[in-house]
C-alpha cells in the first residue's frame, strides 16, 4: 500500500463522503481513475480537479479499488446492481464507508471473487479539502475477514486515520454510537443558538464556538482512561 504499489482507485458517490476519501487515496499515491456523477459536481471537482466522471459499471470494472460513499438505504442495492451486470471482478478491493455495515452487505462482490474491507473514518465530513485535515486527527473503524484484515488497516492509516477494529457483530451498535454522538451535539448547538439568536446575539455560532469545543474536549479527556506516563492534568 505504498506508492511503488499504488492501485487504480474509482470512487462511487459524489456527495460529501467520496471526494474527500479519494483525494485522500490520491494523496497517499494511488491513482484515481474516475468518479461517478453526484448532486453537487461542483463540489466534487473542487476536492478532485480534472477525475474524470463515469458511470459506475464501467467505474467498478476499471478499478483495482472501488470506494463505495453513498447513504445507508443505497449501499445494499447498489452492491447488488453491480453485481447484476457483472461489474466486480476477482481480485479487486471493495471499500465503503457506511458506519453501520460491517462486509456482509458485500456479499455479492464477494461472490464474484471481490476483496470486501469496511472503513469508517469517525469525523463529520463537509465535502471540503477541510476534511483532509481532520482525518490526520481521526480514528477509522475498520471490519473485514482477517486474511484481509492488514489491508482494511492500511487504507485506514493511508487515509491519515488511527485504525480501529470493529467487529462484524458490532457493526450497528457502534453506528449507534456515532449516530447518538452526532444527533446530540447538533440538538445541543442548534438549541443554544437559537436561545442567543432570540435575545439578540449576531453570530450565536461563533460566540459559542470556544465554548463548545473546550467543553466536548473536556467531555472526551474525561470519558477516556487516563495515562499514567501523562503529567496530571490541571484541568480535570
Amino acid at each position: 500500500m505504498t506508492r511503488a504499489g499504488r492501485l487504480n482507485v474509482g470512487v462511487v458517490g459524489a456527495g460529501h463522503v467520496g471526494p474527500v476519501i479519494g483525494a485522500a487515496l490520491a494523496g497517499a499515491g494511488h491513482a484515481l481513475v474516475g468518479i461517478t456523477a453526484g448532486s453537487d459536481p461542483d463540489r466534487a471537482a473542487a476536492v478532485l480537479p480534472g477525475v474524470a466522471v463515469r458511470d459506475a459499471p464501467d467505474l467498478v470494472r476499471a478499478s483495482q479499488l472501488v470506494v463505495l460513499a453513498v447513504p445507508h438505504d443505497q449501499l445494499p442495492g447498489l452492491v447488488s446492481g453491480l453485481a447484476e451486470v457483472g461489474a466486480w471482478q476477482p481480485g479487486q478491493l471493495v471499500l465503503h464507508t457506511d458506519p453501520a455495515y460491517g462486509t456482509d452487505v458485500l456479499e455479492p462482490a464477494m461472490r464474484a471473487g471481490a476483496i470486501p474491507l469496511a472503513v469508517h473514518p469517525a469525523i463529520s465530513f463537509t465535502g471540503t479539502t477541510l476534511d483532509l485535515r481532520q482525518l490526520h486527527a481521526s480514528y477509522a473503524a475498520v471490519t473485514a475477514p482477517a486474511m484481509v484484515l492488514p489491508i482494511a488497516q492500511a487504507l485506514a492509516v493511508e487515509l491519515g486515520c488511527e485504525p480501529v477494529v470493529i467487529e462484524e457483530a458490532d457493526r450497528p451498535a457502534y453506528a449507534e454510537a456515532i449516530s447518538t454522538a452526532s444527533e446530540f451535539a447538533r440538538s445541543i448547538v442548534g438549541q443554544a443558538t437559537g436561545i442567543l439568536r432570540s435575545i439578540g446575539v449576531e453570530n450565536p455560532g461563533g460566540y459559542l464556538s470556544a465554548l463548545v469545543s473546550s467543553t466536548f474536549d473536556r467531555a472526551l479527556r474525561e470519558a477516556s482512561p487516563p495515562d499514567p506516563l501523562s503529567p496530571p492534568d490541571p484541568f480535570r
